[in-house]
């Protein structure tokens, strides 16, 4: 589970250097209609962190809670992800990552197979759901540089 943690912990620098050096022109390039530019990626994988934070706790703390599924695509148009700032929710990236780690380096064995039930994906233990994360900041990562790809 270390490495697990230490991927999560890394999380943040990876996105950081993913973007590193973009124009806000590039940051906001569109690679097709209806795809998300990198902005709106950034965006979306803080509102994904925070949901995240909150079904890690919930499984944390209570027994076999129920973590409810969101819209991606409405949440990003809905909130407007392409008028927010996404230097700021980078930030908020961070602190949100930074801010668990204290808690995922005291968990106990116990702790790692407590279970939630997913609305969509149902039962899923603490370490799945880790992994699940962890996941989706690779796949985000993949996704900018096809976006950045898509601009030459």
């Amino acid at each position: 589970m270390k490495e697990l943690i230490h991927e999560y912990a890394q999380g943040y620098e990876l996105l950081r250097a993913s973007i590193d050096g973009l124009s806000e022109e590039q940051m906001r390039f569109r690679p097709a209609p209806g795809k998300w530019s990198i902005h709106e990626i950034i965006v979306h994988v803080t509102d994904s962190e925070i949901v995240g934070l909150h079904r890690f706790k919930k499984v944390l703390a209570e027994d076999q809670p129920l973590l409810t599924a969101f819209d991606q695509d409405k949440w990003a148009a809905q909130l407007r992800y392409h008028e927010l700032d996404a230097g700021q929710y980078l930030l908020l990236f961070k602190f949100l990552r930074e801010s668990f780690l204290p808690v995922l380096s005291r968990l106990t064995e116990d702790d790692w197979q407590r279970v939630g039930i997913h609305s969509e994906a149902g039962p899923m233990t603490f370490a799945q759901l880790l992994q699940k994360y962890v996941d989706h900041i690779r796949d985000h990562l993949r996704q900018i540089e096809r976006v950045k790809a898509a601009m030459s």
